[in-house]
């Protein structure tokens, strides 16, 4: 099965699927320490690397996953990136996650793109629930989520190991019927 990605336009940012042309500024992103901050992995080091992880975003045969850039709409420069996983269409639902460039960091973008990928999975995927696992020290992506109608719904103590650090795991939903548009 092809679960390629279907472009998603929005005001600033369009929601593309991978490239291999996109592997140099998926390196720039992931290598980024502030970037991979509170990721579940530690920031890159080796290109080989973003050449492992693009590998996977170029797969289109898992349904249970969607992958998108999340580019500039005038120059198509990745911004970052909103994915789809654990998706089950059985209980109509998945789990999101995104990253964003420091760059640009603060100016709305993020929001733009998880929003139009919320918009998709509630309207054409007819998804009830998306929920989100986030280190509950990421101020800046709970605000986010919480912004986005998204409820804390609960905490996992010491749940990773990310680059030697144990870290906490909070738990938020989101429900169709609370998608505040």
């Amino acid at each position: 099965m092809d679960s390629r990605p279907p472009v998603l336009e929005a005001k600033r940012v369009r929601l593309r699927p991978f490239r291999a042309g996109d592997r140099d500024n998926l390196f720039e992103l992931f290598s980024d320490p502030s970037v991979a901050r509170y990721w579940s992995s530690p920031a890159w080091t080796e290109r080989a690397q973003a050449d492992m992880w693009l590998a996977g975003a170029l797969d289109f045969s898992n349904p249970t996953m969607l992958q998108w850039v999340t580019a500039d709409r005038e120059t198509d420069e990745l911004l970052g990136t909103v994915t789809l996983f654990g998706l089950r269409a059985d209980q109509k639902r998945a789990e999101i996650g995104y990253s964003l460039h420091p760059d640009h960091w603060g100016r709305g973008i993020a929001r733009e793109a998880v929003s139009r990928v919320l918009e998709f999975g509630f309207d054409d995927l007819g998804l009830r629930r998306f929920e989100a696992d986030v280190d509950p020290r990421n101020d800046a992506s709970i605000g986010l989520l919480t912004r986005l109608g998204f409820q804390r719904e609960g905490m996992l103590r010491e749940r990773w190991v990310v680059g030697g650090e144990v870290c906490d795991t909070a738990f938020f939903g989101l429900l169709a019927r609370d998608l505040r548009r």
